[in-house]
C-alpha cells in the first residue's frame, strides 16, 4: 500500500512538473512571437511561478518596457538625424532659386510679359517647399523643456474646460504632483485632443496609474497617464506608421503632430506610445509613462 501511494506520490509530482515546463514554454513562445513583431509592450503574469522564476519573469517584463522605449528613442534620434541632412541640403538648393525667382519678378522686362506666369509659379513652389522645410525644422529644434511642479489633477480638470463640447471622465488623484514642461505638456495634449476630435470623438478619458511598484516608492510615483476617446478605430496598418514624421490619412493634415509629441515628451524622459488594446469604453488609447518625480 506504502509503495502504491509513494508511487502516485511520484506520478502526480512528475504531471506537476510536466505542467510546470509546459508553462515555462509557453511564456518563451509569447515573448518570441512579441519580440518578432516588436512588441515590447508585453507583460507577463508571474503568479504559479517560483520564487526564482518570478524573479527572473519580472525581469524580462520590466526589460521588456525599457526595450520599448529605447527603440522609440532611437527611431526618434534617426528620423532627427534625417531632417537636419534633408533641410540642409533643400535650403541650399531652394535658396538661390527664391532669390533669382523674385528678381526676375521685380524686373520690369518680365511685368506683363509671358514669362511672368511661369516664374511665378516656380517662386510659389519654391516658396511653399521652403514651408514644408521649416515644418520638418520643428522636428530638430526643440529647445529644451522649463520643468516645474505641477498639479496634474488640476492640470487635467483645466484642460477639460478648454474643450466643453467633450465629455471628460478623469481618474487622476488630486495630491499627484509631477515634474514637467507645463506649456510643452500642453501642446502635446492638444494634439492629442485634436486628433480625437477629428476622429468624431465625444469623450476622452484620463486615467493615472500608479507604479506597480508604488509600495516601494513615494505614493504619488507617477508611472503611466491613459489618454482615450471613443473616436474612429485606428488601422492595425495605420497604427504601425502613426509617429512616423509627415504620415498623415488627413487631406490636410501635416503629420508632424504625433512625432513631434513625441519628441517633446522625450526631451523630459518620458515615452508616448499608442496602446495596442484600448481601455474598456474608448476606442484609441494613448500611454504617456514615466518617472515624473
Amino acid at each position: 500500500m506504502t509503495i502504491i501511494f509513494i508511487v502516485i506520490a511520484l506520478l502526480f509530482i512528475a504531471w506537476g512538473y510536466y505542467r510546470h515546463q509546459c508553462l515555462l514554454k509557453e511564456r518563451a513562445t509569447l515573448m518570441r512571437d512579441a519580440i518578432r513583431h516588436r512588441d515590447f509592450s508585453f507583460r507577463l503574469p508571474t503568479k504559479g511561478l517560483f520564487s526564482g522564476e518570478r524573479a527572473l519573469q519580472e525581469l524580462l517584463n520590466d526589460m521588456g518596457e525599457d526595450i520599448r522605449k529605447l527603440v522609440a528613442q532611437e527611431e526618434v534620434e534617426s528620423w532627427q538625424r534625417l531632417t537636419r541632412v534633408l533641410t540642409h541640403e533643400i535650403m541650399n538648393a531652394t535658396a538661390p532659386i527664391q532669390c533669382i525667382t523674385q528678381a526676375y519678378l521685380a524686373s520690369p522686362h518680365i511685368k506683363g510679359s509671358p514669362y511672368e506666369e511661369g516664374i511665378k509659379t516656380i517662386s510659389d513652389t519654391t516658396a511653399g517647399l521652403s514651408h514644408f522645410v521649416n515644418n520638418y525644422r520643428k522636428l530638430t529644434l526643440l529647445p529644451d523643456p522649463v520643468m516645474e511642479d505641477i498639479n496634474l489633477a488640476a492640470f487635467c480638470n483645466a484642460l477639460s474646460t478648454a474643450y466643453p463640447h467633450i465629455r471628460w471622465h478623469i481618474e487622476v488623484p488630486a495630491d499627484i504632483i509631477i515634474h514637467a514642461d507645463g506649456n510643452k505638456l500642453r501642446q502635446v495634449f492638444a494634439n492629442l485632443i485634436k486628433n480625437a476630435v477629428e476622429a468624431n470623438a465625444k469623450c476622452i478619458g484620463i486615467r493615472h496609474l500608479p507604479h506597480p511598484k508604488a509600495g516601494r516608492r513615494k505614493p504619488s510615483s507617477f508611472h503611466k497617464l491613459q489618454v482615450s476617446n471613443d473616436g474612429h478605430v485606428i488601422p492595425d496598418e495605420v497604427a504601425r506608421e502613426i509617429f512616423i514624421p509627415f504620415f498623415t490619412t488627413k487631406p490636410q493634415g501635416s503629420g508632424i503632430g504625433l512625432a513631434l509629441s513625441r519628441q517633446i515628451l522625450l526631451k523630459q524622459k518620458l515615452s508616448l506610445s499608442l496602446r495596442e488594446r484600448p481601455i474598456s469604453g474608448y476606442n484609441v488609447t494613448f500611454e504617456i509613462e514615466g518617472n515624473w518625480l
